[in-house]
């Protein structure tokens, strides 16, 4: 069984895409709605929540657990992996990232290569990243973008409205002016100069991605996530078939919020993910 964790609702888009990908495959979900946004705690918070969402998806059968939320990829994953891991008690498990996928798919380099190598190195591409303010303050996206194109030009904008509007389902209009503003504020920081990939590193921001589309200049090639992050676990599994699980295929959905509330509001996401669970029952 795969887990997936999330701060809230946006890794069902990570999980819809991997539920298309891996049909066969058994998933668990788990949204910490009761301690969403991550965006407004500290990195120690951040941190804790991370650790004992994972732990709450081993005790219920994952051995693999990606998580589906760039903040807590980006402040918590290289903690629990390189300092509780080891020592958790949890033998033949591994905890994955939504960082190092999207990073790969922009550079076109293995995260694994962490120096620049021919002909990525002389990669002189304009690389926008949207993302919650958490996210973004992390500096994640440009450094290690930068290991592997260090001539690449990386900007980041920080959009720190547009998750919280799409979750409450705000009208089309409404969330294609924040949008707006928002690429209006990146393309100001370029000047006259054009943006050639726009990277959208929040979960969230893939179900506005036509309005982004709408706003960027004509040539801006958009990386979106979900996609992106079933075609590196895909190729994970096939490099580690330990993680893939047998059985029958299933999904359940658990919150640590009000099961009821957090179901309605994940139909925005993924009409048909389903009814959610509370993870304290």
């Amino acid at each position: 069984m795969i887990g997936v964790f999330d701060s809230g609702l946006g890794g069902l888009t990570i999980l819809r895409a991997l539920k298309a990908r891996f049909p066969a495959q058994a998933f668990v979900y788990l949204g910490d709605q009761a301690n969403a946004p991550f965006g407004d705690r500290s990195s120690a918070e951040i941190v804790a929540f991370t650790r004992a969402g994972v732990t709450r998806l081993f005790e219920r059968g994952a051995r693999l657990v990606v998580l589906g939320c760039n903040t807590a990829t980006a402040v918590a994953l290289r903690t629990l992996q390189r300092d509780w891991l080891p020592t958790s008690g949890y033998a033949g498990v591994n905890v994955l990232g939504i960082v190092a996928p999207t990073v790969e798919a922009a550079t076109q380099t293995p995260f694994s290569v962490t120096t620049p190598q021919y002909p990525q190195k002389n990669n002189r591409e304009i690389l926008g990243v949207f993302g919650t303010t958490r996210t973004i303050a992390s500096g994640v996206y440009p450094e290690e973008i930068w290991k592997r194109c260090p001539r690449a030009t990386v900007v980041q904008q920080a959009c720190p409205e547009l998750a919280a509007a799409i979750e409450a389902a705000r009208p089309r209009a409404e969330l294609a002016g924040i949008v707006a503003e928002a690429v209006d504020a990146m393309q100001a920081q370029l000047g006259p100069r054009r943006l050639d990939r726009a990277i959208l590193g929040c979960t969230h921001f893939s179900l506005v991605e036509e309005l982004f589309a709408a706003r960027l200049p004509a040539g801006a090639r958009i990386l979106s996530q979900p996609e992106v992050v079933a075609d590196s676990l895909e190729d994970y599994l096939a490099r580690h078939p330990e993680y893939a699980g047998s059985g029958a295929a299933g999904l359940q959905l658990f919150t640590t919020g009000d099961p009821e509330a957090v179901s309605r509001a994940a139909s925005i996401f993924w009409p048909a993910a389903g009814r959610f669970a509370s993870a304290r029952s």
